[in-house]
């Protein structure tokens, strides 16, 4: 990949932030006139200042958006940068996309909001695209993935990759420090946090910088957990359910602890780590307690699905604490429960049946990753709900309803979830 850039890319890049006004096909991107503008000759690409190419850059349609990643170095630093995803959501051309990953195939899906003029039902788009390095990884539905802009994070339990969804390539990158499995992980400000994952691990929190590709032991966790769920809502890493391995850093001793054993039962508790003042705020339980099947961050909430006894419980986390609290005197700490998801009652989610979670925009979409549900009502003698495989429920935080997506392809089966910004 070049440093630079020639004026052949140039020309290109004004034709398509600006498009020609004799052309009848050609609409312009914003209503103000188009203003011809007389640019000397001698001028180039690379004499542009970042400042006025990132205005150029976030105009260019996204289609266009993985050849413009691959014209130099300089451009795809520009492209990967804060301030570019900053403008691209200025002018309203960000599109949150679902991303699942399953070795060696790749499905994305883009739910349609207001401005879409496509009134089709959204359908998962799936690509071949993982290389043998991705297919190393022990299982990569053990993996956990982590966005930070176009950027996919593989991170499995000894050893990472980064997949850039523009350009469709994959590189190696540093694994964490202690090796984990089904560990939570969140970004805050551009780095990626990991807690949890097994005894190994310890209580150790790992914070990764992908500007250096390095890893890094930032805090201690009050307990051990295994099978645990992250999200992050202003400057917060919470660390969700699992199961609580041995006794609490706390002085918390439990019956099999005192006989000598390893304990591990259900931790029905967030952890809150203050990635700011590097500090663990107040554990909060959650209500009802039982596992925590799936969780995830929507507009200033922590959205979590528990499963205990024979019934599911779907609630929400107040985690708004700058400029939230809402109305009524609700604000940060507050529980609420919500409308559960159309799944059968009485049935006890198992080992078998496993969920992921993620948020796009104001809605939290509930992906079935593994197992069949209609099989847990059959071993129970209950007639089938039509609840096969790659179940997909989306609920909307505005209306508070529920809704049928689109079921995940048939070769997609054991992903990792994500949504990405592109």
């Amino acid at each position: 990949m070049p440093e630079s850039c020639n004026s052949r890319h140039f020309s290109w890049l004004m034709k398509s932030c600006f498009p020609n006004p004799q052309d009848p096909t050609s609409k312009p991107l914003s209503p103000n006139p188009i203003i011809t503008i007389s640019i000397p000759t001698a001028t180039t690409l690379s004499s542009l200042s970042d400042d006025l190419l990132l205005e150029c850059l976030s105009r260019v349609p996204s289609s266009s958006l993985p050849s413009v990643s691959l014209v130099c170095r300089r451009w795809s630093l520009l492209l990967h940068s804060p301030s570019f995803l900053y403008l691209r959501r200025l002018h309203h051309l960000i599109h949150p996309t679902i991303f699942t990953l399953s070795a060696p195939f790749a499905a994305s899906l883009r739910l349609p909001d207001g401005n879409d003029a496509n009134t089709d039902g959204p359908l998962w788009k799936v690509a071949s695209c993982l290389p043998f390095p991705v297919s190393s990884l022990d299982s990569l539905s053990h993996a956990r993935l982590s966005a930070i802009g176009s950027r996919i994070y593989i991170i499995g339990r000894n050893e990472m990759f980064c997949y850039d969804v523009w350009s469709g390539i994959i590189t190696s990158r540093s694994s964490m420090i202690h090796p984990r499995k089904k560990f939570a992980t969140a970004v805050l400000s551009g780095k990626i946090y990991v807690a949890g994952g097994g005894s190994r691990a310890g209580a150790a929190l790992e914070e990764y910088d992908p500007e250096t590709d390095t890893w890094r032991v930032v805090a201690h966790a009050r307990r051990r957990r295994f099978g645990c769920i992250g999200a992050a809502v202003d400057g917060v890493f919470y660390v969700i359910g699992g199961l609580k391995i041995g006794a609490a850093l706390e002085n918390e001793v439990t019956r099999a602890a005192a006989a000598g054993a390893e304990a591990y039962v259900y931790a029905s508790t967030m952890d809150l780590y203050d990635v700011e003042s590097r500090a663990w705020l107040r554990s909060r339980a959650v209500p009802g307690g039982g596992c925590a099947v799936a969780a995830c961050a929507v507009a200033g909430y922590v959205y979590i699905l528990t499963s205990h006894a024979l019934e599911l419980s779907f609630c929400r986390f107040d985690a708004r604490r700058r400029g939230g609290g809402g109305g009524g005197g609700k604000g940060f700490g507050e529980w609420c429960k919500i409308k559960n998801p159309p799944l059968p009652a009485q049935v006890r989610l198992d080992s078998t049946v496993r969920f992921s979670c993620v948020g796009v925009e104001n809605k939290v979409v509930l992906i079935q990753v593994s197992g069949c549900i209609d099989d847990l009502l059959r071993r129970s003698g209950r007639n089938v709900r039509g609840l096969k495989e790659g179940l997909v429920l989306v609920y909307d935080c505005v209306s508070g309803e529920w809704s049928r997506g689109p079921h995940l392809p048939e070769v997609i089966r054991r992903a990792a979830c994500v949504t990405v910004e592109c």
